[in-house]
């Protein structure tokens, strides 16, 4: 099969066009890592027109998949459905793939191509120039003065940006060009110069954004805006909040800090477009954010951000799910896309946050998608109280945080956006199997069974299976659900004389003078709160179990909250016991943690309850009648 390469195509991207599809053959790959520690891989190649090479060449990361799958490789032909071309320090053209097609293999290099010179159009017209230094393809006209751009809020024109408003640029007065920068981005039109637009030209597509330069304007909406956050540490304290931007060719993280904090939250808004331009490019922490983007943006003093009225090319946010399924490969505080059904959820509840001592409120919802897995998903503080999960909605969540408490579980962060029943087609996906097949069958759960009280309990099983399969024995702990009753508890030594404060649990010293030392706290209190660790033995159908319950669980179990119980400890012994002896035969919905423990040089397991819940007999009716239809199809 013969290949015919566009000859010439290279020269003309060197002197600043923008060929349309031009087919090339790849005579070389390197493989590169980007700047930091959390950098991706990047991949240069060599390219050919048959008549000149360029080694300046860069694969986005987006299409990787074409060198590890072996597709790309050397002497291939490709086509450049989509590309950016940037201009770097020296006046070198960085040619940067964003869509590639492999047409063929040939076994050897077409033609005998040189390197392309990149003078060989210095006798044609010199390029326009805008203010920045930046060229403009020739041809183009150049834009010599526009009216000032206004950003419309609340019907008045307001100049945003980094420095201070002159009155003297409002009104339309002219002034040099100040926007564009050395890209090419073919596949898009020009934003045209017009009174409710800055008139920069091309704009630089994300994707063609890197710290090398300087001078950029970047036309994207905003997908998301965290609130503002605050700090206080040994080097000051300050306020910032962040945004998530989005174009056709990606997306980044933008912060603005202190003064930009204040000058910019009120004005820009989740959903419309605007030109950015003027900002700081560092090597983006993929720890705190899943933006598909080697680098994030830093607002300085010179930032401008100005309203954009033509927004119907700008893409709206962008997702990279993960499936349900795939999460306990990954590894914990992971920032991840999630998309499922809201199957079950609970009611909010209130916590006191140790770096605070702050009251914060939370609710446990569970997910599950078509992998047939489902997972405990924490959404915090306002989103937790306007949640409604009536009728099982689809939840996409962007930027949400993985973690490994509970076996594995997910929550929102600060910069997590919460979509509900969005219109993507994976939610139309979703919500069609959901309907027909998901809502009657029982998934199984990477978490624990319901947050201690939210939402239906999974992964059920009985003592003698947790002991026949082994759980607990692997280097991480495995959780279970089951139902079982109380058959005996250990009263001696249940209760503890616990630090007072809200953050520390602390086992307290009694200094018989009326006060009482915690080691942790380096402090002495003249009070204390009591603290409960209760040994139950639990039994089900199949055999019994030791457990250690908590808190909250001792609490459920025992029918009184810790603090009346260790005040009728020290006043009436009789009434005390009476209040085990009570609870003893009582059935409950158990999640367990079990782990190997040892103690004496002697291996055991050791079962935790992180759960206690009252039996719904109509949902665990359910249950076993789910159990009997399955044993029957078997």
């Amino acid at each position: 099969m013969s290949f015919n390469l566009h000859e010439g195509s290279i020269q003309e991207i060197a002197n600043g066009g923008s060929p349309k599809s031009p087919v090339l053959q790849v005579l070389g790959i390197k493989k590169i890592q980007s700047a930091g520690a959390q950098g991706s891989e990047r991949y240069r190649l060599l390219l050919s027109d048959g008549k000149h090479t360029q080694s300046s060449a860069m694969l986005a990361t987006q299409q990787n998949h074409l060198v590890n799958s072996g597709q790309l490789q050397n002497n291939c032909v490709i086509r450049l459905e989509k590309y950016i071309c940037n201009t770097i320090q020296d006046n070198r053209r960085v040619l940067i793939m964003l869509e590639v097609q492999v047409l063929g293999n040939p076994p050897n290099k077409i033609g005998n191509p040189t390197p392309v010179n990149l003078a060989a159009g210095g006798n044609a017209p010199a390029p326009a120039q805008n203010a920045f230094g930046s060229s403009f393809g020739q041809g183009r006209r150049p834009l010599t003065s526009v009216p000032q751009p206004s950003f419309y809020r609340g019907g008045a024109a307001h100049t945003v940006n980094g420095g201070m408003n002159r009155p003297g640029n409002q009104g339309g007065a002219a002034r040099p060009n100040q926007g564009g920068s050395g890209a090419s981005f073919y596949g898009r039109s020009n934003v045209a110069a017009s009174p409710g637009t800055p008139g920069r030209g091309k704009p630089t597509p994300i994707a063609g954004l890197n710290p090398y330069q300087n001078r950029w304007t970047i036309r994207a909406r905003v997908t998301n805006k965290g609130t503002i956050r605050t700090w206080n540490n040994a080097r000051g304290e300050g306020k910032l909040f962040s945004m998530d931007l989005v174009d056709e060719s990606g997306e980044i993280r933008a912060t603005a800090f202190n003064d930009q904090c204040d000058k910019f939250f009120d004005l820009i808004e989740i959903g419309k477009v605007y030109f950015f331009s003027k900002g700081s490019l560092k090597t983006a922490n993929k720890k705190f954010t899943s933006i598909q983007n080697d680098y994030e943006m830093s607002f300085s003093n010179d930032t401008t951000v100005v309203l954009c009225e033509d927004e119907a090319e700008i893409p709206t946010i962008q997702y990279n799910f993960v499936p349900i399924e795939k999460l306990e490969d990954m590894e914990p505080n992971t920032v991840i896309d999630l998309i499922g059904v809201c199957k079950s959820y609970g009611e909010v509840t209130t916590i006191v946050t140790r770096a605070t001592s702050k009251e914060l409120n939370k609710r446990e919802l569970q997910i599950v998608d078509m992998s047939g897995k489902q997972v405990n998903f924490t959404l915090w503080g306002a989103e937790a109280d306007k949640f409604d999960g009536s009728g099982s909605p689809v939840l996409a969540v962007k930027g949400a945080r993985l973690s490994d408490f509970g076996g594995r579980s997910v929550g929102s962060t600060f910069s997590s956006t919460l979509m509900i029943n969005p219109d993507i087609p994976e939610a139309y996906q979703l919500r069609g199997w959901y309907d027909k097949v998901g809502c009657n069958a029982e998934a199984q759960s990477i978490s624990t069974g319901g947050g201690g009280g939210a939402g239906r309990p999974t992964n059920w099983k009985s003592f003698q299976q947790v002991k026949d399969e082994g759980l607990g024995m692997g280097e991480k702990p495995d959780y279970f659900t089951t139902k079982g009753t109380i058959v005996f508890m250990k009263k001696e030594n249940s209760m503890y004389q616990a630090c007072p404060t809200q953050e520390c649990n602390k086992k307290v010293v009694d200094l018989q003078n009326g006060f009482f030392s915690c080691e942790k706290c380096s402090k002495e209190f003249p009070n204390f709160k009591y603290r409960m660790i209760l040994n139950a033995n639990v039994a089900d159908y199949s055999g019994n179990q030791w457990a250690t319950c908590f808190q909250e669980s001792a609490e459920t179990i025992l029918g009184q909250n810790t603090e009346y119980l260790g005040n009728l400890k020290d006043q009436d012994d009789s009434a005390y016991d009476q209040v085990f002896t009570e609870a003893n035969f009582k059935s409950y919905i158990f999640t367990m943690r079990a782990k190997m423990d040892t103690y004496n040089d002697e291996s055991r397991i050791r079962c935790s309850c992180v759960g206690v819940q009252p039996v719904d007999f109509k949902e665990y009716s359910k249950k076993l009648i789910n159990d009997i239809r399955q044993m029957a199809a078997v």
